[in-house]
């Protein structure tokens, strides 16, 4: 969670009240407003409370329009009902609410036959609040493996985790949290993901595992996972080190098995120790919602797991956090029960097709260069092509905005750091016709881009709108 401070001059002027907010008396209630940094000394009629709190977040922008979220912002009203039944169930008290509990531990059952563990009864997972806490958890995993193989070096030996320099911020935590040195590899040229020989390299008697990205967030692509294993087979041979592998499935663990039958990545590949997957991303759930999920039990170390009483037997739990929502898994259950496979696949198809044919507008108009082209994750990037030089992918970002669009501009990381690109996300929601709408007003700003004399934005690091 973001870090924050008090105000630098606190402000103690009670908030502008509509007199209308009065239920009967329209000028108390205007006297009677409240402050904005400390606890009013009353309460107030719940209708104002509502009233203040709405109209201050109308100022936010519009999810369905923010094109830089992976998050899912639209379900079914039925799916909203549930939640709402079950917002006030805490997902920790498996004994309490036995029935939010065996739907969990059917989504994992679902979820490891979806992903081909050699035994799906024997494949051990839990629902998270999210991809980063599943990537936490998969990592100790990987860490404590490692040190019980090496047990007479370590706490003196410092484990490392190779991984490619896209991965997404999760990871650097996990690696400061847990005292684990990243050794990452860097983009070079066109690729800008991993390079299975190059992480292979980096591998060496203290590493702990590799991890493995199905889905990019900085262009969408896939990192090449058998490939990834067939290095570290050929490491192994040479070396006798046996690297395991997680991969972060964060989108692509929801898109793949659906829309890319053909490609290999999960536990079909003998290397493959863990995989998680966001269920508020392409699972198609509200935030917030992940999954991870290991090959068996020999893959979870027993002392990492906790148990608790469950219908007077024995629940093991492996979490961060304690007290939670039911609302997620429940909402993740009913998605699964009401798409199925052919209506997962008839989603995520909808969304790739919408994303390819909006990366082929954007291309058609001439003033930008693809990246990518939406036909992995259904996320496309590109940039100004050489010849711009009137405008900046900032400036396009800047602009955009001003039309409701969230269209999110960044750099790229080290040995790319020249490149700048924008990013859209395509999701279930984002329909046809709203990337009609995003053409119409990205072709209508380019005239008036190509006229200024130069890239208005002097700052790039604070005009880069990506953080994850």
């Amino acid at each position: 969670m973001p870090l924050h401070r008090g105000p630098e001059k606190p402000d103690e002027r009670p908030r502008s009240v509509n007199p209308f907010y009065g239920e009967t008396n329209p000028i108390s209630d205007m006297v009677e407003a409240p402050p904005k940094h400390r606890l009013p000394d009353g309460p107030l009629p719940p209708t104002i409370a509502y009233q203040l709190v709405h109209d201050e977040l109308m100022l936010d922008g519009n999810s369905r329009l923010n094109l830089a979220t992976f998050v899912t912002t639209w379900m079914e009203p039925q799916a909203g009902i549930l939640m709402g039944e079950c917002r006030d169930k805490n997902m920790i008290d498996k004994d309490e609410y036995p029935r939010t509990a065996e739907l969990e531990r059917r989504c994992v059952a679902m979820l490891a036959d979806l992903w081909n563990a050699p035994d799906p009864a024997a494949a051990v997972g839990c629902s998270t609040t999210g991809s980063s806490e599943a990537c936490m958890l998969a990592g100790m995993a990987l860490k404590r493996r490692w040190a019980t193989r090496n047990a007479d070096r370590y706490p003196g030996a410092r484990p490392n985790l190779v991984m490619g320099i896209n991965v997404q911020v999760c990871w650097d935590k996990f690696c400061n949290f847990w005292e684990v040195e990243p050794r990452l590899v860097p983009m070079e040229g066109d690729r800008f993901h991993l390079d299975p020989r190059a992480a292979a390299e980096l591998c060496d008697e203290n590493t702990i595992g590799v991890v493995g990205i199905l889905g990019s967030t900085f262009d969408g692509s896939y990192e090449p996972i058998a490939e990834l294993c067939a290095a570290l087979d050929e490491l192994q041979e040479r070396t006798g080190l046996d690297i395991p592998v997680h991969v972060d499935g964060a989108s692509g663990a929801m898109i793949a098995p659906f829309l890319d039958e053909d490609l290999v990545w999960d536990f079909r590949l003998p290397r493959v120790s863990s995989i998680n997957t966001s269920g508020h991303k392409y699972g198609l759930v509200y935030p917030g919602v992940g999954w991870a999920l290991w090959r068996s039990s020999a893959e979870l170390p027993e002392e990492l797991v906790f148990r608790v009483n469950y219908l007077g037997g024995d629940m093991p739990t492996f979490a961060l956090n304690f007290s939670r929502p039911g609302a997620q898994v429940v909402a993740q259950y009913y998605t699964f029960l009401r798409l199925g496979r052919e209506g997962y696949r008839a989603v995520q198809e909808t969304t790739r097709n919408v994303a390819r044919g909006l990366a082929e507008r954007v291309a058609a108009l001439g003033d930008f260069t693809l990246l990518t082209r939406g036909d992995q994750l259904p996320v496309f990037a590109f940039t100004t092509a050489p010849e711009v030089t009137s405008y900046d992918v900032f400036d396009v970002s800047r602009r955009m905005r001003e039309h409701g669009w969230l269209l999110p501009a960044y750099t790229f990381p080290a040995n790319r750091e020249d490149l700048a690109v924008l990013r859209v996300v395509c999701r279930n929601g984002f329909t046809t016709d709203l990337s009609d709408l995003f053409m119409e007003d990205l072709s209508r700003l380019l005239p008036e881009l190509r006229r200024q004399s130069h890239p208005l934005t002097r700052d790039k690091d604070r005009a880069t709108s990506f953080h994850h």
